[in-house]
């Protein structure tokens, strides 16, 4: 059976932690910042992790040797 190619785009945005949560750069904090509050562009800065629910589907389809 042939290998399974990761979904480049997925490698990209998702990488995951040494406990096997999926962590991930948060949107919004590209352009248009001047209204967004202080506090909200600190709390943007930092890395998301995902749900649960999705770690999965990421984990089986979009990076399966991730």
């Amino acid at each position: 059976m042939p290998k399974m190619k990761t979904k480049k785009s997925a490698a990209k945005r998702y990488s995951f932690t040494g406990n096997g949560k999926v962590k991930y750069k948060k949107q919004n904090l590209r352009h248009i910042l001047t209204k967004k509050s202080t506090k909200r562009k600190r709390s943007l800065r930092h890395a998301g992790i995902l749900s649960p629910d999705n770690i999965p589907t990421i984990r089986k389809k979009l990076l399966p040797y991730g």
